[in-house]
Order: structure tokens, then C-alpha cells, then sequence
């Protein structure tokens, strides 16, 4: 009898809850879902290829690997937001171009836009985005930023104060 009303129990009591892995390991799981979406990418061309040779297209074929291929993005979206809650439930930030911008990173790895709402140092003759230890513009060859202009003035405040 009492090994009845634990099953009771059991099926009325909701399930727990359970923690969030690690973030290495969903990362490493989604990095692993990540190659094999490119692979089976390349092989969908490469199927859609050999039905054009053959002029032979068979749609169930094309809709099931797609379908796979949905399932795949689906379960990444599902690994960035697991990511995003085990960051202190940050949402996951994403550049204009749609790829998601790894934690403090200063530009975006896909585009090379500057991650944020303003660009980290921009060049004041072009305006060309900067990391912030740039010396020079890539851009245009400028001197970044005015490191020079602080030293002269922390000189002229000693030379001031020895006066």
C-alpha cells in the first residue's frame, strides 16, 4: 500500500527542474552542431547539384534534408539562449548582420562592424572604427586617438608646478 501512494506522489508532483550544464559544454555542443550544419549544408548543394545533372528533382528528398537542416538551427537557438541564461541572463547581443557577438568583444567576428551603439576609438580625421589600442589608423594612417596631446599637457602641468 504505501509503495502505491509513492507512485501517487510521483505522477502528481511536478517534474524538477534542472540546472543549466555548464556553458564549456554547451558551447562545445553547439560547436559540434555548428560542423555538422555546414555538412550537411554542402551536401544538400551538392544533392541539389547531382538532381539538376539529372534533371531527376525528388521534393520529399529536398524537404526532409531541409527539414534537418531547420531542426539543426532550431536546437542552436535553443544552445545561444541556454548560453545567454547561464551569462547571469544576459540576452544573447547581436550585430546588425545577425550573428551573435561573443561576450566583451569590442567588433563583431563575423562583419568586423563595432559591437555596441558607438564604435570603441573612431580615427578623427575618417571616422573609421578602431580597437582600443590602436596607435594608427588602418584606414587612413592617422594617428588614433590623442595620446600625444595628454602627455604634453601632464609635462607642461609639471614644467608649471617646478616654475
Amino acid at each position: 500500500m504505501a509503495l502505491l501512494d509513492r507512485f501517487r506522489r510521483a505522477a502528481h508532483s511536478p517534474a524538477p527542474r534542472r540546472a543549466l550544464p555548464p556553458p564549456g559544454v554547451i558551447r562545445r555542443e553547439r560547436r559540434a552542431l555548428e560542423r555538422a550544419r555546414e555538412d550537411r549544408l554542402r551536401d544538400l548543394g551538392g544533392l541539389i547539384l547531382e538532381m539538376y545533372r539529372r534533371d531527376r528533382f525528388r521534393e520529399d528528398l529536398l524537404a526532409e534534408r531541409c527539414n534537418e537542416l531547420l531542426g539543426l538551427d532550431a536546437r542552436m537557438r535553443e544552445l545561444d539562449e541556454m548560453l545567454a541564461a547561464a551569462r547571469r541572463r544576459l540576452p544573447v547581443a547581436r550585430c546588425e548582420c545577425g550573428a551573435p557577438l561573443p561576450w566583451a568583444s569590442h567588433f563583431c567576428p563575423n562583419c568586423g562592424r563595432p559591437a555596441g551603439d558607438r564604435p570603441v576609438l573612431a580615427c578623427a580625421d575618417c571616422g573609421h572604427p578602431l580597437p582600443g589600442d590602436a596607435l594608427f589608423c588602418a584606414s587612413c594612417g592617422a594617428p588614433a586617438g590623442e595620446r600625444g596631446d595628454t602627455d604634453d599637457v601632464s609635462e607642461q602641468a609639471v614644467g608649471d608646478g617646478a616654475a
